[in-house]
């Protein structure tokens, strides 16, 4: 606890003010401008596999070989996993900027304006230099004090005053809000930037708009008094080399309606593909004034624009559209930059309008409209943000700071996952082709019509969307924030899963052919940003469909889980046949009739390179589990024939599942009878845990002994959690008996956070919580403030040295910690409030 503790206090260690800002709460991720994170992590690279896994594995590297070649020498296009240019640890993001669907904007913890996400699904990592906000400060008409709000020395732009002193700035985080303090030194002023964007559970409106605003409020501690001048600059275009290819232009613009004005520079970038408008804005106000320069020349010292703003606070405000700018070969490109203020949008283009078009149209002319309404609505955003937030934040009883901070900064990627939210065009069929009548789905499920289709990346490095496996653990925080979007991704995949594609296609994994898709089989995920969504992938770089039973099986629990706590009976009805069809295609593994699904080969898919012979703890407890809801379900169907059949298989492959793999204290990995095969599987357990979280796992719908359940986590705890790393770093994926971790995979010793959290809300619900508690405040405390990950939370790291793949989904089961916490008894009463749905309340605030 002292180590943990001394942890989150090395973050501001540095600040020296004793300034706490405006309105910044006590909760969230603070860090001082000053601070640096000591550990410096690599991405997972070839180097770092052991000998035998290369040997093992040497196919697939011939063959991935082949493919990354012809897809980025031949096609000219991004890999959707690239091994060979992982990302770079940087440490620096802050929260995202932006709603839900319509492409972000990451503005990085010491101010810095450095992840671009435009296009959604598509990311470009480039600060941009000139972004920035400053402060001119006046006394009796004279300037008294001009800083640049960077601690940043850049070789360009040097007129402009740099350097400000980090260790007298913080910067705090609980998204969607984030702010930073800035104290002025020997001023006696301290400037306060809140950052807010429309991230709002149950609200299907305004999460999805491409806007944020910035609000600084100003304390002045002087006996005098001083006019105040921001000023905020920023580039046409995000540092791509699509900057370069001229067109762009800038124009003033002023909107007032509803008596209220705004003013402010709407920046048009025009590349040949997705064009796009930003717009900076600020709302006129009596006691204040709002100026701007539409374009000023990034060359030379740049002294004439802080010139301009050091003369008289002001900027020269003048009338019309720049000039487009040039592309000429051989000579460097003037791009246009403009000066404003507060207000950031993003207004893309795309083939399919985007949710928000809905309400601001679907022209590409957006941007003034949606600044208006930004600057005049986002203190009713914040209310609904204080409200949601409030029942966790103010709980000081059961629930540490830690866990408040994980618990909604995680959320940056629902926004920042390469997210699109689209419209359902007229003409879409999403069933799949095979209708009610016939055992199928609606062309257009009247939630799909009404709430649009949702997809995100399984990574921002595994370009992937709605990874299906991963998606099993994530979607806590959509069923519980955004329901409705949850059930659009089901129908989705619901749909691809009655579809079948015969085409043959070379799977790298095993160098094998077999058809794209087989029928009544849940595909890996729906497609690559750099192709076209609801394409699917299927993960072929790894496996082909056949390969992935785990699916089917996470298919059906989370049907049964949504259904559970949104009650909408309709989506129920419609999935119902459909879970028939895949727990139909999971029989044929079921070798030898005793009720208990059969692996071979890599059948425990989300961890690929554990081979498993026989049945295993996590497929065979998925099984068990699905076979458990389907007796449910067919109660809920009034179907007596089939209950019976599902218990029939339910009773003898419990028997089967502890007769094979229970050894007394925990479930063995598999039941080969290998040398590995009693290592200590972090995630036993998981479905139990689907079980429990939906409302199951005790009385007649059990599928494992309490008693059992509870020594496997022990069992976990003392071994993956207290025995690895001295207990400060999550569990381990995979223990052997005697507390050394099972190195037998290249990811058999990695920490998988999103899981380490499923895991924990696991315990919760098995009346673990301080267990629970410690084994996710190690991923936490690792990931935040040990290893600098803040906002890019990866899919795993190992003890030491080592990371992979930055900006992960999975982490967003920390929500599945909430809803075990808001199911105990004593917080029933406030399950709605803190996003875990509760009856006919929680459908009245969807629907809001």
């Amino acid at each position: 606890v002292d180590i943990n503790n001394k942890s989150s206090a090395d973050l501001m260690s540095r600040y020296v003010s004793n300034e706490t800002g405006y309105g910044v709460p006590e909760e969230g991720w603070r860090i001082c401008l000053a601070h640096e994170f000591k550990e410096k992590r690599k991405p997972f690279q070839a180097k770092d596999v052991s000998l035998s896994n290369v040997l093992e594995h040497i196919g697939l590297g011939i063959r991935y070989l082949k493919w990354w070649y012809k897809k980025t020498q031949v096609e000219k296009k991004a890999p959707f996993i690239d091994m060979f240019r992982a990302q770079p640890l940087r440490q620096i993001y802050g929260a995202p900027l932006g709603g839900i669907g319509g492409g972000t904007i990451t503005r990085g913890w010491r101010g810095e304006f450095c992840r671009w996400q435009l296009n959604p699904g598509m990311y470009h990592y480039k600060t941009v230099t000139a972004n920035q906000f400053t402060v001119c400060l006046r006394r009796g008409g004279q300037t008294v004090y001009q800083q640049v709000l960077s601690v940043e020395r850049p070789p360009t732009l040097q007129g402009w005053n740099w350097g400000y002193c980090g260790e007298y700035a913080f910067y705090h985080a609980l998204y969607p809000r984030a702010w930073t303090v800035y104290e002025l030194p020997g001023q006696k002023v301290t400037l306060t930037c809140r950052q807010v964007s429309p991230v709002i559970p149950h609200d299907y409106q305004d999460s999805s708009l491409p806007v944020a605003v910035f609000v600084w409020d100003v304390e002045n501690n002087n006996d005098f008094a001083l006019d105040v001048s921001i000023m905020f600059t920023m580039v046409n275009g995000s540092g791509h080399k699509d900057d370069k290819c001229g067109g762009h232009w800038n124009e003033p613009f002023h909107l007032e309606k509803e008596g209220e004005a705004v003013s402010g520079v709407l920046l048009h970038h025009c590349p040949a593909v997705n064009p796009y408008t930003l717009c900076i804005a600020a709302r006129e106000q009596p006691d204040r004034e709002v100026s701007h320069q539409t374009a000023f020349s990034p060359k030379g010292t740049c002294s004439g624009l802080w010139s301009d703003l050091i003369t008289d606070g002001r900027l020269d405000s003048p009338t019309g559209p720049t000039e487009p700018t040039y592309e000429e070969k051989g000579k460097p490109v003037e791009s246009k930059y403009n000066v404003f203020c507060f207000f950031v949008s993003v207004d893309a283009r795309a083939r399919v309008p985007s949710r928000y078009a809905r309400y601001f149209g679907s022209k590409g002319d957006a941007a003034p409209s949606l600044g208006h309404y930004a600057l005049t609505h986002y203190r009713q955003w914040e209310r609904s943000i204080e409200e949601w937030q409030r029942p966790v934040l103010q709980d000081r009883y059961s629930l540490p700071s830690w866990y408040k901070s994980a618990l909604f900064n995680e959320l940056y990627f629902v926004v920042d996952g390469g997210t699109v939210w689209t419209e359902l065009p007229e003409d879409a069929d999403v069933s799949g082709g095979v209708r009610s009548e016939d055992g199928g789905l609606p062309a257009q499920p009247a939630v799909v019509k009404e709430f649009g289709r949702f997809a995100y990346l399984e990574g921002q490095e595994y370009r992937m969307y709605n990874t299906y496996d991963v998606h099993f653990y994530a979607s806590f925080a959509l069923i519980m924030l955004w329901p409705k979007l949850a059930l659009s991704v089901q129908y989705d995949i619901a749909g691809s899963v009655v579809q079948q594609d015969p085409t043959e296609r070379l799977h790298l994994m095993s160098g094998r052919c077999s058809p794209v898709k087989a029928q009544n089989v849940v595909p890996h995920d729906i497609g690559d940003p750099d192709d076209e969504p609801w394409q699917r992938v299927n993960a072929y770089l790894i496996h082909d469909t056949a390969d992935w039973k785990d699916l089917n099986l996470k298919f059906v629990l989370q049907v049964y889980r949504d259904f559970h706590l949104t009650q909408d009976s309709q989506y129920l009805r419609d999935m119902w046949p459909v879970c028939q069809a895949v727990m139909e295609s999971e029989m044929k593994f079921d070798l030898d009739g005793d009720g208990l699904i059969e692996n071979s080969g890599y059948a425990d898919q989300t961890y690929d390179g554990w081979t498993v012979t026989g049945p295993s703890a996590y497929c065979g407890g998925l099984w068990l589990a699905s076979l458990c809801v389907m007796c449910k379900m067919s109660r809920l169907a009034d179907n007596e024939e089939t209950y019976q059949r599902y218990r029939d298989i339910l009773d003898r492959g419990s028997a089967a599942f502890d007769k094979l793999l229970w050894n007394g204290k925990y479930y063995n990995y598999d039941s080969s009878g290998r040398d590995l095969s009693n290592s200590v599987m972090s995630d036993q357990c998981a479905g139990h845990w689907f079980l429990r979280a939906s409302g199951l796992g005790e009385g007649e719908y059990k599928a494992f002994p309490k008693e059992k359940i509870q020594s496997a986590l022990k069992s976990v705890f003392d071994l993956n959690v207290m025995s690895f790393a001295g207990g400060q770093m999550g569990a381990v994926n995979g223990m052997r008996p005697e507390g050394v971790p099972d190195r037998s995979s290249v990811q058999s010793d990695e920490v998988w956070i999103g899981v380490v959290y499923g895991l924990a809300a696991t315990m919760i619900h098995e009346g673990m919580l301080e267990e629970g508690m410690r084994t996710a405040e190690g991923c936490y405390r690792t990931v935040w403030e040990r290893l600098g990950m803040a906002f890019q939370t990866p899919e795993a790291y190992c003890e030491k040295n080592i990371y992979r793949s930055l900006a992960y989904m999975r982490p967003l089961s920390v929500w599945a910690m909430q809803l075990a916490l808001s199911t105990s008894p004593k917080d029933r009463t406030t399950s709605a409030q803190t996003g875990a749905p509760d009856g006919e309340q929680r459908e009245e605030e969807s629907e809001g």
